[in-house]
């Protein structure tokens, strides 16, 4: 809590002498006010122990039902007192008066730091969250929120300038989402058992191609992945943990490459789209767990998805 007159001085070097005897007996003119407190008609002392009541007040803050209530010397706040009361006994009937406070800026903005660290929310973008025979399940985006924090740091020095302590709404502002439902980007869905795969902008269907989908004991995965990596003329190398590459040697980008020149791999691990030197495998279950394209469909499809394209495989 703000402390008195006497001990704000000590604090803040302020001059402090009693009130000389023409101010103790004057009296402050009708409807005058400082900061919002009614002073009008009170001499000097009863002023001041009423500013100085309502200034040591904590300041709240509401976000909806949420309240925060902060000590004013939380701020280093220090009120003079004085020349408030010293101006309002000069003062005209109804004049409004300031009430003169000095706070810590480095602190109020310490403090809206936290508020904003509490109450920030951040925007939930628009997600894959399944597929069926009509395309991509779509989850709706959320906007998120953002503490205004020069606003709220300006808002908090008028507060305590206010004697009347009327709570403080937190001001926000939206953070809005980066990907829509409406301005979702490609999706990919891949159905094993038609050896289809369908390329989506959202919910609307671009193109669909014939494919290679895995063989019964080597089946491509189905579930929700993403395109982690894109490489154009890719190398073909053995994988180490399957029997049936055993004796084979990697293969170098040319026509003879098992990748064919485009490879679109997937956070399932060993799983990729890509072009294929068997071209007649193309709508069988033919593969050891990719998706295998045309070699002109797969350098197409390259051309329009991005590192972190959603792939369904249902």
């Amino acid at each position: 809590m703000l402390r008195t007159l006497v001990a704000l001085v000590a604090a803040a070097g302020l001059a402090c002498t009693a009130a000389p005897a023409s101010e103790r007996t004057r009296t402050i003119a009708p409807g005058v006010d400082v900061a919002g407190l009614r002073v009008g008609l009170l001499s000097a002392e009863p002023a001041r122990a009423r500013i100085d009541a309502a200034s040591s007040r904590p300041l709240t803050i509401l976000d909806g039902s949420r309240e925060t209530t902060v000590d004013p010397a939380a701020l280093d706040a220090q009120v003079n007192v004085n020349a408030a009361v010293s101006s309002a006994l000069a003062a005209t009937p109804g004049s409004r008066i300031a009430l003169p406070v000095r706070y810590s800026p480095a602190k109020a903005k310490k403090l809206v730091a936290g508020l904003a660290a509490r109450f920030d929310r951040a925007p939930v973008d628009a997600q894959v969250v399944g597929a069926t025979s009509a395309g991509p399940l779509l989850s709706a985006a959320k906007d998120g929120r953002a503490v205004d924090r020069q606003a709220m740091t300006a808002a908090l020095g008028k507060l305590l300038r206010d004697g009347t302590r009327a709570p403080l709404r937190l001001i926000t502002e939206p953070t809005r989402a980066t990907r829509t439902v409406a301005h979702f980007g490609p999706v990919i869905v891949v159905t094993r058992g038609v050896n289809t795969l369908r390329l989506y902008d959202g919910k609307r269907l671009v193109r669909t191609f014939p494919v290679a989908t895995g063989q019964a004991i080597y089946p491509t995965p189905a579930g929700i992945w993403h395109v982690v990596n894109k490489q154009l003329n890719p190398w073909w190398y053995p994988p180490t943990y399957d029997s049936w590459a055993k004796g084979l040697k990697p293969v170098p980008p040319g026509p003879s490459n098992p990748l064919g020149t485009r490879w679109m791999g997937l956070d399932a691990a060993g799983v990729g789209i890509h072009g294929t030197d068997a071209p007649t495998s193309i709508g069988y279950s033919a593969s050891h767990g990719c998706i295998r394209m045309h070699v002109p469909d797969a350098e197409w499809l390259f051309e329009h998805v991005r590192v972190g394209t959603p792939v369904v495989i249902l």
